[in-house]
């Protein structure tokens, strides 16, 4: 049974942010048939991951045959998604005032850097300049070398994507309620600001400066990575005396333990020095198998190959097989929502562009 049985969504998103909105939406369930430009090439490569299991038309906005198309499709689909500048989509003849009078119960998603409104709602931007903004970047990394650069992109994921799913996900429910469809802005720099979550309070109500290396959590404690004799890293997040006195048991330093409980900033200093120097002692492999049964929050940072076969994400079927039409079969990242009553079903990988043309199409007379 999959969970959005009968959701038809129709994708015009490229990159990032909406394709993975409406990857998982298709993972759920729901029937996404993503809109390309012709000869676009957008889900070829790497987006055979993002656009699995997805539906692929090619049209030229530009053209007036290719907007009846859509006003067409409209009738039959419940959701909308589009990540071009504002505007855009009005210029074509295809914002939400427009389709809405074709379809009263439609859900129209727009995932902007900025969002619909406000002085930067037309201005370029990307994952690293949102964060930014979002004051995210500002108390992250170090004081010697500045801002973290992240390996994966928070606003467009964290920011785009999940917030666009609970959005519209939110709408199909009210829908269900009252009959009524409605539009949805989300900005990237918005939903990225609200990730704040934990350090905002200490500055909004305790009007404190958020800056590097001074909050518990981003390199003001011991909570941190420590680099070990051949060069890899720990991660330490044994924060509750429990943890940390596994942590101080395991490096074979016990009486460090009620250092780790005084408060003060020097004693805090000297422990999280004695935590860097033992790791230092020991090579990577000889920590794995010494914190492999313990309970102090201290696990490897892998490599991406490494977690890929990390006992855990095996466990929970975090690698799978997906067909890729040609009679094999494509290794990719699982969708992470289980639960008692879903199962995905995995369809295909990411078809090329306009591959569903005459199926979806042939209705129109093209």
């Amino acid at each position: 049974m999959t969970l959005l049985t009968n959701l038809k969504v129709l994708d015009f998103s490229t990159l990032l942010p909406g394709p993975f909105a409406t990857l998982m939406l298709a993972d759920l369930g729901a029937d996404v048939l993503k809109v390309e430009r012709p000869a676009a090439g957008d889900s070829w490569g790497v987006n055979q991951y993002l656009n699995r299991s997805k539906q692929s038309i090619t049209l030229d906005l530009k053209q007036s045959d290719s907007i009846e198309a859509v006003k067409n499709l409209v009738k039959e689909y419940d959701i909308v998604l589009e990540q071009f500048r504002p505007g855009v989509m009005d210029r074509l003849g295809l914002g939400y005032e427009v389709l809405k009078q074709i379809n009263p119960k439609l859900i129209y998603c727009s995932i902007t850097g900025f969002g619909q409104t406000g002085p930067y709602k037309d201005r370029p931007g990307h994952d690293i300049n949102y964060i930014s903004i979002a004051g995210l970047s500002g108390y992250s990394g170090t004081q010697k070398d500045g801002p973290a650069k992240n390996g994966t992109q928070i606003a467009d994921l964290a920011g785009g994507s999940l917030h666009a799913i609970i959005g519209i996900l939110s709408a199909v429910i009210y829908r269900d309620r009252t009959g009524e469809g409605q539009y949805i802005d989300i900005s990237m720099t918005d939903c990225s600001f609200a990730l704040n979550a934990i350090s905002a309070p200490l500055n909004l109500q305790g009007g404190m400066e958020l800056e590097p290396e001074k909050l518990m959590l981003n390199g003001g404690s011991f909570y941190d990575f420590y680099e070990t004799k051949d060069g890899r890293y720990f991660s330490v997040g044994s924060l509750e005396p429990p943890f940390r006195k596994a942590l101080c048991e395991a490096i074979l330093k016990p009486e460090l333990y009620e250092l780790s409980l005084s408060r003060d900033a020097e004693s805090g200093s000297r422990f999280k020095t004695a935590v860097q120097r033992a790791f230092l002692e020991k090579n990577f492999d000889e920590w794995k198998e010494i914190f492999a049964d313990s309970e102090a929050c201290v696990e490897p940072v892998l490599t991406f190959t490494e977690a890929t076969n990390h006992p855990q994400l095996k466990e929970r079927g975090m690698i799978v097989e997906i067909p890729d039409g040609k009679g094999s079969n494509q290794k990719q990242i699982a969708c992470p929502i289980k639960t008692s009553v879903f199962t995905p079903d995995y369809k295909h990988t990411g078809l090329k562009p306009g591959q569903s043309n005459e199926e979806v199409l042939r209705t129109f007379n093209r």
